[in-house]
């Protein structure tokens, strides 16, 4: 009885070892900053005033030291993690995300569920792409693999943009297990989406759908190419043989020249 005590006490004691706040991981990832990669990353993200990124503060670390900050301390309680993604920080609150993304990996039912239910309660804390992109098919997407999607459908038709992104970019994870129908469903909804970085988004995806079935993105191309934004069209044909992603480059423009000529 003692030994079985001793060890649950060990246990316990392990793990608040292996929980850290949100003020320990920030005081972390402050050490790795650095000041004039800061202002590259300021730049790079759009934070001027006007852009889709104002606002925001970057302490300058790189993605891969902030993955490290986050693998270290992925055991961090879900709580703490929630409240680093408030942060005033980028990085924080991409570390944050990649602490759900550790955390889903092993989640099952319950606790699958809360993380994905926390990860959407919080997504105007996920407001620059490289957030949604290195979160959302490792959460959202890891959740709902097996699941109905009906949420995405949701995200797809909100007015915040990052949940437009995510909704789409969630969808690289089934695209990766050859399902692709949401991918070409949620792209179609989103063709006539206003902003840039939505067009490079579905682009991306149905270029990737596109790898799996070429096909089925031949004939999505085909019967929407003159709706598609120019951008959207040529992320999605990039791996065209040259030939004819040239081709239907050529006669996006034609079309566009003659719709300006009328």
């Amino acid at each position: 009885m003692f030994i079985f005590a001793y060890r649950y006490a060990f246990l316990d004691l392990k793990q608040t070892f292996m929980t850290h706040s949100c003020n320990d991981i920030t005081a972390e990832l402050r050490t790795l900053g650095n000041e004039e990669k800061s202002r590259h990353l300021s730049s790079f993200f759009k934070t001027g005033e006007g852009q889709y990124g104002y606002g925001d503060k970057f302490l300058g670390i790189p993605v891969p030291q902030t993955r490290g900050v986050a693998k270290r301390h992925k055991d961090t309680a879900l709580a703490d993690a929630v409240a680093l993604l408030s942060s005033e920080w980028h990085e924080a609150r991409l570390c944050a995300l990649l602490i759900m993304a550790e955390k889903m990996k092993k989640a099952r039912n319950d606790d699958a569920r809360r993380i994905f239910d926390t990860y959407l309660d919080n997504t105007a804390h996920i407001n620059n792409w490289d957030l949604v992109d290195l979160s959302a098919p490792y959460i959202a997407g890891r959740y709902l693999l097996y699941k109905p999607r009906d949420v995405l459908y949701k995200l797809a038709a909100s007015h915040l943009l990052w949940d437009n992104r995510i909704a789409i970019v969630s969808t690289y994870t089934f695209i990766k297990n050859n399902d692709l129908d949401d991918t070409f469903s949620l792209a179609q909804l989103l063709l006539g989406h206003k902003h840039d970085l939505m067009h490079k988004a579905v682009g991306w995806m149905l270029r990737e759908a596109g790898k799996r079935d070429m096909a089925r993105l031949r004939a999505f191309v085909d019967s929407h190419w003159h709706e598609m934004p120019r951008t959207m069209l040529r992320y999605a044909i990039e791996k065209y043989p040259e030939d004819e992603r040239r081709s239907v480059l050529e006669r996006k423009v034609k079309s566009k020249s003659a719709a300006m000529a009328r």
